[in-house]
């Protein structure tokens, strides 16, 4: 029951006429645009932040086999991936809401502070156990920079400028998707992995640094009477506290958690019918219908006198809500599917070398944020939306398709496979600038920030999960064909490191 006080519900168009409205009207105090010097120094030390996070995902993937070759477990060298994506993935949600409740500034640069001491963790660790802890703790971070970055885009500039700034964002994206795995690869082949964790530190600084300086207290509704006169300094009041929904963040974060495990060990450690695996799958079924639940519920309940939701009820009953996030849930899987086997591909069916490996991701990486670049400009020109999902879903489709029939017994390189790769790019890209368009136009003014959260975590959840499974089908077809060709001690030495290969007899 809303009290009289709450918004005027939005009414979202479903039609193939959709078109990017204005603004809703924002909800409480006016938002206070910023100006000047100000200004670009926070857009510059945000696209650091962003670079660096996103930078994170894809700079590991072609130094996989150097680092397992290293610590050893190269049949768990997806947990290096997936650690990452489940830090992102259990708290992208949570971030943004805590970020309504106790301020942006706050919580973006406590989530760069912790991305910058877990790079420094992952840099020094000893054990591929260490390095996993310490990547998931550098994703909690690296979500809260990403999640508090793509929602103060909305509100560092006016609406009318959304679609022009959200393409610069889409080029620093960019960026970081073509320069992560030439990066990676250069770093790995002149020298040391450990390089690829520790040079987040000394880039990061200056922009925790700027943060600090630039981002006025209570941004961006610093100009409101509220902020100027002290109300802003209570935000740990009993008051504030109880606005967090501490029930919804710990049932989301470990539904997503035991989702994730059970996934990533089944066919590895335990089959897909041992009670271990059985019992995370049913632990999460549980989880979730708990969360979902209490979300129902706390929705559902007078405002002022229960926590806010970190997943308000009404996400769940918009058709177009729905089909936004089962969107972005399919988009992650085979995204990160991709930017994680090709470069392992590369290396140990075709022998490449890091840096080749990276190379010839390029296709992907350098199609993807061009889509996204046209789609932010065409969006802007007035074409409906659910046009250019229809074309965006229909590239990635036929793309990812084409990469399935690649033949994994054929160790050279087809030059149609690089086709295929920009054509799924040029689709991803698409959907990826389509999401973060129509999220501020779909929801009511005060879920912004937590739709905007919500979308990210279903695409990095479904990246999580689709890679985890693409991990155990890979290792259970590895399996299948070499056990009755190598001797145990052999495939066993094969799994824990790929530079194994190398070294196996020539009787096989």
């Amino acid at each position: 029951m809303a009290d009289a006080a709450s918004p005027t519900k939005i009414e979202v168009t479903e039609s193939p006429n959709l078109t990017f409205p204005a603004a809703n009207p924002i909800d409480g105090p006016p938002i206070v645009y910023l100006k000047g010097i100000r200004l670009y120094f926070i857009v510059g030390a945000l696209c650091v932040a962003l670079f660096l996070t996103n930078l994170e995902v894809v700079i590991v993937s072609p130094s996989l086999v150097a680092i397992t070759d290293d610590l050893g477990g190269f049949d768990r060298a997806t947990w290096i991936i997936s650690a990452y994506l489940l830090g992102y993935v259990g708290v992208v949600i949570i971030s943004a809401k805590l970020s309504d409740i106790l301020g942006r500034k706050m919580i973006l640069i406590g989530s760069v502070a912790i991305f910058v001491l877990f790079s420094a963790g992952c840099g020094a660790a000893q054990t591929l156990t260490q390095l996993i802890v310490c990547r998931a703790f550098q994703g909690v971070g690296g979500a809260g920079c990403f999640g508090l970055g793509a929602i103060m885009a909305l509100e560092l500039v006016p609406d009318t400028q959304y679609a022009a700034f959200t393409a610069f964002i889409s080029v620093v994206y960019s960026l970081s998707l073509i320069v992560g795995p030439i990066l990676g690869g250069v770093i790995n082949d002149r020298t040391t992995w450990r390089w690829i964790f520790l040079l987040n530190i000394p880039a990061a600084m200056p922009a925790i640094l700027a943060f600090l300086v630039f981002i006025p207290k209570g941004f961006p509704y610093h100009g409101s009477p509220e902020m100027n006169s002290g109300a802003s300094k209570h935000r740990f009041a009993s008051k504030n506290l109880a606005r967090i929904d501490f029930i919804g963040c710990a049932t989301l974060l470990l539904a997503t958690l035991a989702l994730v495990a059970a996934v990533e060990e089944a066919g590895l450690s335990f089959g897909w019918n041992s009670a271990f695996v059985i019992a995370l799958l049913i632990v999460s079924g549980l989880l979730w219908s708990v969360f979902l639940f209490w979300e129902r519920r706390i929705t559902a309940q007078s405002e002022g006198t229960s926590p806010e939701p970190v997943f308000p009820w009404r996400f769940a009953t918009s058709r177009v809500w729905i089909g936004m996030l089962i969107n972005a849930l399919f988009l992650g899987a085979p995204w990160s599917a991709i930017v994680f086997q090709l470069p392992q591909r590369f290396q140990v069916v075709n022998g490449m070398s890091a840096i080749g490996a990276g190379i010839r991701l390029l296709p992907f990486t350098a199609s993807a944020p061009v889509g996204s670049i046209v789609t932010a400009m065409l969006a802007k020109q007035g074409v409906p939306p659910l046009y250019l999902v229809i074309f965006g879903s229909t590239l990635q489709v036929i793309g990812f398709a084409l990469l399935g029939t690649l033949d994994p017994y054929d160790s050279a390189i087809s030059a149609a496979q690089y086709g295929y790769q920009a054509m799924a790019g040029l689709g991803s890209g698409t959907n990826i600038s389509l999401l973060a368009l129509m999220t501020p136009f779909s929801v009511q003014p005060r879920d912004k920030a937590v739709a905007m959260g919500a979308v990210t975590q279903f695409r990095v959840m479904g990246g999580a999960i689709g890679l985890s499974v693409v991990n155990t089908v890979m290792h259970g077809f590895l399996k299948s064909k070499l056990q009755g060709n190598l001797p145990a001690t052999e495939l066993n030495a094969f799994l824990k490191s790929a530079q194994a290969l190398a070294a196996l007899s020539s009787d096989h």
